[in-house]
C-alpha cells in the first residue's frame, strides 16, 4: 500500500527549507532511522553533495539521518533497501533524465508501490504523476521519456497560482498552459498551490494544507477542490 507525501514546494515565503512540513515529516518517517535522498533535480545547479547536506541538516532536527543516493555504487539496491525516500525539488527534466540514466525509474515505482514512505517536493512530486509534461520547468536537458512513476492517476502542476485579473503581465497563465496540454492529452491535472500537499495512504488521496487546489479535466470547467477532500474520484 502506497505511503506518499507529495508537496507543492519545499519552502514557503518567510520560512526556511522544509520548515512548514517538519511536524508532518516526523510522523511520516516515524519508523525510519535513515532516509534515502535523491538530489538529482539540483535546484539552481547545486551539487549533489551540497543538496544532500542541506537536507541532512533539516532532518537532523527530527533525528533522521539522510543518505544521498549518489553515495551508493548501486542506486537500485539503495532504493530497494531504503527505510524511507525523499526526492527533492529542482528541475524536473534533469531529475527524470537522471532517473532513466541510472535505470531506476521502474525500481523506484515498484518500491513505493510496496509501501516505503516517500516524500516528494516540487519536481519530486511531479514525478509521481503519469507524466512530467505539466511541469513549469525549462527543458535544460532532454530525458528519454516524459513518462514518470504513475503513482497517482493524474498529473500535478506544482507551485500552481491562479491568474491575477489585475495584472498587466501578458504571458500565459498556468491555466492557459494546462489547457494547451489538454489539446493533446487526456488525463487530469491537479494544480497544487504552495503550502499544500497530497497524502496518499490506505488507498486514499487527501488534499492537505490550508489552500484549495484546482482540478483540470479535458473539455470540462476547472473545479476548486477544498482542503481535506478525498481525490480518488479523479481518473
Amino acid at each position: 500500500m502506497k505511503n506518499l507525501l507529495l508537496a507543492s514546494t519545499s519552502t514557503l515565503f518567510g520560512s526556511s527549507y522544509l520548515e512548514y512540513l517538519l511536524p508532518k515529516l516526523k510522523s511520516h518517517f516515524k519508523n525510519c532511522k535513515t532516509v534515502l535522498f535523491i538530489p538529482y533535480a539540483r535546484p539552481s545547479g547545486i551539487s549533489y553533495d551540497e543538496y544532500t547536506q542541506k537536507t541532512a541538516s533539516v532532518f537532523a532536527k527530527i533525528n533522521i539521518v539522510i543518505k544521498g543516493i549518489h553515495q551508493y555504487e548501486n542506486p537500485a539496491q539503495a532504493i530497494q533497501n531504503a527505510e524511507g525516500i525523499f526526492t527533492g525539488g529542482g528541475n524536473t527534466f534533469l531529475l527524470v533524465k537522471q532517473l532513466y540514466h541510472e535505470k531506476i525509474m521502474t525500481t523506484l515505482k515498484e518500491t513505493l508501490e510496496k509501501g516505503t514512505p516517500y516524500l516528494g517536493t516540487s519536481a519530486g512530486s511531479n514525478i509521481a504523476g503519469l507524466s512530467m509534461q505539466t511541469t513549469n520547468d525549462m527543458p535544460i536537458v532532454y530525458p528519454p521519456s516524459f513518462k514518470t512513476l504513475g503513482l497517482i492517476p493524474f498529473n500535478l502542476n506544482v507551485h500552481f497560482i491562479d491568474a491575477d485579473s489585475q495584472s498587466t503581465h501578458m504571458g500565459e497563465s498556468r491555466e492557459t498552459r494546462i489547457n494547451e496540454f489538454h489539446h493533446f492529452n487526456n488525463f487530469p491535472v491537479l494544480g497544487l498551490k504552495e503550502g499544500s500537499w497530497l497524502e496518499i495512504k490506505d488507498g486514499k488521496i487527501i488534499l492537505k494544507g490550508k489552500l484549495s487546489a484546482k482540478l483540470f479535466q479535458k473539455n470540462r470547467i476547472p473545479v476548486e477542490i477544498k482542503p481535506n477532500s478525498e481525490l480518488s474520484f479523479i481518473q
